[in-house]
């Protein structure tokens, strides 16, 4: 071959290569294209079914590029070891509840079950144009953990009883499956908490390890089938007002994403919050129809129960925010955000609507 055309292949492949190089680059910086995603839920529950639908949304905000790969409670690691097998990368994601992480992150017990806290809308747009979601990560970055808060379930009930509470003395002595702030208040009035994984709740309270039980809300109790061991079915859940659900990532790995991708990850987070918040809040009064139907005795907690409560949760409240200096700045930057929210409402708040003439 003539020099001057070996001298031309050589430079043609040479670009080819370079080319070929610069093209690859960003594929190789865009992170993995699936993640394996270690649930604290099932997937069969409206709770679990959260991180599939966030894969789902990922999937379309993508392109079909990124996908999540939920893996049921202990398939990967135990439900309650899942954040820190995230931190330390053991692997790459985690579907939780934030309050499950209030032992080693205490500002978690906030977000988890906050008792007598803001509404769901209050509480959301705390995170997204609040502090809530900055404050949350602020907490987290010391763990090499990223998090997407996705998914909210609206008010939680007040939870499943064999015995009626017509009084604040009836907490004392009661074995109660409970967590976070909400099983520091009934401390208090002489209750008797544990913290017990889901799937095995059921069997705690057929067998009588504990004798009452809050989870979740009634479409997710009532497909764990707590109204087969359980009587008394209580209202309001004053314990948590609302319970956050996160997409959480080992930083490394979240790392290796562009920020368009990040972008689409919080587009895709933001669509399944929308949908939890759409979907939830009819299906919970279809289920308790459904469940008094089988028998349950849907009950309200008496005034003077609630009263208790209420200044137990002062008491807990002021402890936590003199020992929890992250806690106290959460706290503060919640109301602070809930109360321009409820002057809004309040100035565009209306009388009742007039009857209706021949309405009962």
């Amino acid at each position: 071959m003539p020099k001057h055309r070996f001298a031309r292949s050589l430079l043609v492949t040479g670009i080819a290569t370079a080319t070929t190089a610069l093209l690859s680059a960003p594929a190789l910086a865009e992170g993995p294209k699936r993640l394996d995603v270690a649930s604290t839920f099932s997937t069969q529950n409206f709770l679990g079914a959260g991180g599939v639908r966030l894969s789902e949304e990922l999937e379309k905000a993508t392109g079909g590029a990124v996908s999540l790969r939920v893996h049921e409670p202990g398939d990967l690691v135990p439900a309650f070891e899942v954040f820190n097998s995230v931190s330390s990368g053991a692997v790459q994601a985690g579907w939780d509840w934030i309050g499950y992480w209030a032992g080693t992150v205490p500002i978690t017990n906030l977000y988890g079950a906050l008792p007598f806290g803001p509404t769901p809308e209050a509480f959301m747009s705390w995170m997204w144009s609040g502090e809530g979601t900055e404050l949350l990560q602020k907490a987290y970055d010391p763990y090499g953990v990223k998090v997407l808060p996705c998914f909210i379930s609206p008010q939680e009930t007040g939870g499943w009883y064999n015995k009626e509470i017509n009084t604040p003395e009836d907490f004392d002595g009661l074995s109660m499956r409970i967590s976070g702030l909400g099983a520091k208040v009934l401390n208090r009035l002489g209750a008797s908490t544990q913290l017990v994984p889901g799937g095995e709740i059921y069997l705690a309270l057929e067998r009588g390890r504990v004798d009452a039980t809050e989870f979740s809300v009634p479409q997710v109790d009532a497909a764990m089938g707590f109204d087969e061991v359980a009587e008394y079915y209580y209202f309001p859940g004053w314990h948590q007002s609302a319970s956050w659900f996160s997409l959480i990532i080992n930083q490394q790995v979240w790392d290796q994403y562009s920020d368009e991708r990040k972008a689409q990850f919080e587009t895709a987070c933001r669509a399944t919050l929308q949908w939890a918040m759409a979907e939830a809040p009819p299906e919970q009064v279809r289920t308790i129809r459904s469940l008094e139907e089988k028998g349950v005795k849907v009950k309200r907690f008496p005034d003077e129960v609630i009263s208790a409560l209420q200044d137990a949760w002062v008491e807990v409240r002021q402890e936590e925010m003199d020992n929890n200096p992250a806690f106290a700045e959460a706290y503060k930057s919640l109301m602070e955000h809930v109360a321009l929210i409820d002057e809004w409402y309040e100035l565009q708040a209306l009388p009742d609507p007039k009857p209706v003439e021949g309405d009962s």
